[in-house]
């Protein structure tokens, strides 16, 4: 499902966020990237999104050469293809959290119909439903995680990708979030996540993929 060859990315006059990174992530794995703050993992999750650009190489997704991508294109290829987690849920305060899960959907021009059955379907399989009129600035740190989840699901992206996704949790919050991930890839979604939790990526992951000064140090299969 991805592919990177030999991608590099340089910011300003420092050294290289990423350098001749290659990286195959099959559909089905879940890849749990690795590496302390500034070692390149997230510069390769915004490559991966179309959030960024390479200097050099190329990144594919499904058949789709991301890099390659116009600025419109690329908003377009986030909404079909692609779920995004982050670290501190980005969600709206102004907004339900049945509002929040149904925004990408809504941005699509979906059905307002089809697009409320769906966000309700999300909310009680992931046992939030019960929240779906509350605001998000009521709701603890990992129900407003798992509303951000819902809402990365809500166009059925073929990828869903975790930036740090229990990095702003408390313990309990956090194991919560670490039980849904391995729920979602047991129940075949594709997951690219980094982090610099070496637990969540051994729960939560099939593969660990550790990156130090932007390139890959280490490619390991989990044992459990």
């Amino acid at each position: 499902m991805i592919e990177l060859h030999e991608v590099s990315r340089r910011y300003d006059d420092g050294p290289p966020a990423l350098d001749q990174v290659s990286l195959s992530v099959q559909t089905g794995e879940s890849v749990a990237v690795l590496g302390p703050s500034g070692s390149g993992k997230s510069t390769l999750l915004n490559l991966v999104a179309g959030l960024d650009r390479p200097d050099t190489g190329t990144v594919t997704v499904s058949g789709t050469r991301v890099d390659a991508l116009g600025e419109a294109q690329s908003a377009r290829y986030r909404r079909a293809s692609v779920g995004m987690v982050f670290q501190f849920f980005n969600l709206l305060d102004d907004l339900t959290v049945l509002d929040n899960v149904m925004l990408p959907a809504q941005l699509s021009r979906g059905s307002r119909t089809q697009v409320r059955h769906r966000a309700g379907e999300l909310l009680q399989s992931l046992g939030i439903d019960r929240f779906a009129g509350a605001y998000p600035g009521r709701l603890s740190g990992g129900q407003r995680q798992r509303v951000a989840v819902a809402r990365a699901l809500m166009n059925r992206p073929a990828l869903l990708l975790a930036d740090e996704p229990t990095g702003a949790l408390d313990t309990a919050s956090g194991a919560d979030v670490r039980t849904l991930l391995r729920q979602l890839h047991a129940d075949g979604q594709t997951i690219l996540l980094v982090t610099h939790d070496r637990e969540l990526a051994h729960e939560c992951a099939t593969r660990t993929v550790e990156v130090i000064d932007g390139r890959i140090a280490s490619d390991t299969a989990v044992l459990r």
